[in-house]
């Protein structure tokens, strides 16, 4: 059996055209309103501005003559493979993507995604905005829901306590606010 059909068989893969593969998992990828408009306006200015000029770029490396020893032409080709990828992220992602339903009913006050959940710790109050992955940021406070506590607090309700594993020992946080 051919190795590449052999290699099609095991995994689930796509052979797409240049033999690129691409891994189909369909996992929904959970997005604010405002992460999706970041993931498209990157895909816009890479599409439309970076990319333009690279091939540019490589076009006029390549008209410079003996392209086995070009380093302008094989430096601007890397970085169009690199941008070629991330285009390819970006569409996979955008095309994957689940928008959070903002919840115009506050009356709930049940952790969700897209919740801002304001937490007692050890005597200090700290508040967590609950996102999907690819929006988890710990500098700005947004927590993945796949995070340890992403999946404690997802489904609580202010006043409930709850205990999370980390590398320091259990953390005991109490629910102050949801909204």
């Amino acid at each position: 059996m051919d190795n590449l059909v052999y290699l099609f068989l095991l995994f689930p893969l796509v052979i797409t055209e240049g033999f690129c593969f691409k891994n189909m998992d369909s996992k929904k990828i959970y997005l604010t309103k405002e992460g999706l408009e970041q993931l498209r306006a990157e895909f816009n200015e890479l599409t439309k501005v970076k990319r333009p000029i690279i091939l540019e770029r490589v076009s006029q490396a390549r008209s410079m003559g003996d392209l086995s020893e070009n380093a302008e032409y094989v430096a601007a080709r890397d970085e169009l493979s690199f941008i070629d990828g991330r285009i390819d992220e970006l569409e996979e992602l955008i095309n994957q993507a689940v928008l959070i339903q903002e919840d115009h009913n506050k009356a709930n006050h049940t952790v969700k995604l897209g919740s801002v959940v304001l937490v007692n710790v050890k005597g200090k109050k700290e508040e967590f905005t609950v996102v999907g992955e690819w929006e988890a940021d710990p500098n700005e406070k947004k927590i993945s829901h796949e995070s340890p506590l992403g999946k404690a607090l997802l489904g609580k309700r202010v006043g409930e306590k709850i205990e999370v594993e980390a590398p320091a020992g259990t953390v005991a946080y109490t629910i102050v606010s949801v909204a």
